[in-house]
């Protein structure tokens, strides 16, 4: 009881430095664009506002929502408000999260998971904008490297590559229940290459057929 209760204050303090923290970013951002059209005296045209927020909403929105009930339970309450306030989810936060966790051995939802994910987006985070800003100073010496026709088929199959690696594992624990949900997905992004670009959106209908798959496994004791 006492560890719950520990448990319990440190999740709320999560919570409570989260949010703030994630309204001043939602501020500062705002600030942005207000403060170049005050400086300008300049305002937005707010029909066209409205129908860009609309066209781009019906893809955001959905994966925004998608992503959260993907993401949250892998990254825990601090690893989450981490990972979306610093950005670059996909590609490095989750990666850096359940690497740590496997290595320590953390279920979801316990203290050590919280505590462990949450260290590894920091140090993410902190890593992420240290190369950022080593590449802002090397950006110039570094740029015929960079723009190397030989180094550019490594640099466009960086997220496969990672993912692929982070999946095997767990693919590897249930072909049964893995296989089907990847061949289809696989089948379709090869037949119709724009899903490529709807990963957050196609979650959706995966995760389905995943949960579908795993209740039925389990019914029959095969699971």
């Amino acid at each position: 009881m006492e560890e719950q209760k520990i448990f319990k204050e440190f999740t709320d303090s999560l919570h409570r430095l989260g949010r703030i923290t994630m309204v001043l970013m939602i501020g500062l951002l705002l600030m942005v664009p207000v403060a170049f059209g005050l400086m300008n005296g300049l305002s937005p045209n707010w029909a066209g506002f409205l129908s860009g927020v609309l066209k781009v909403g019906i893809i955001y929105y959905p994966t925004a929502v998608v992503e959260f009930l993907v993401y949250t339970p892998m990254l825990g309450t601090g690893g989450s408000y981490l990972s979306f306030i610093t950005g670059n989810v996909t590609n490095m936060r989750i990666p850096c999260a359940m690497n740590a966790a496997n290595i320590a051995k953390t279920q979801p939802g316990t203290a050590e998971h919280e505590i462990i994910t949450t260290i590894a987006v920091a140090v993410s985070a902190i890593t992420t904008t240290l190369v950022i800003l080593l590449g802002v100073v090397l950006l110039v010496p570094l740029q015929p490297v960079l723009q190397s026709p030989a180094l550019q088929p490594a640099f466009d199959n960086v997220v496969p590559a990672l993912f692929g690696a982070l999946g095997l594992k767990y693919f590897a624990k249930s072909i049964r229940l893995s296989a089907p949900p990847l061949v289809l997905m696989s089948l379709l992004c090869i037949s119709m290459p724009s899903l490529i670009n709807q990963t957050g959106t196609m979650m959706l209908p995966t995760g389905a057929l995943a949960l579908v798959l795993g209740y039925l496994l389990w019914k029959k004791d095969k699971l």
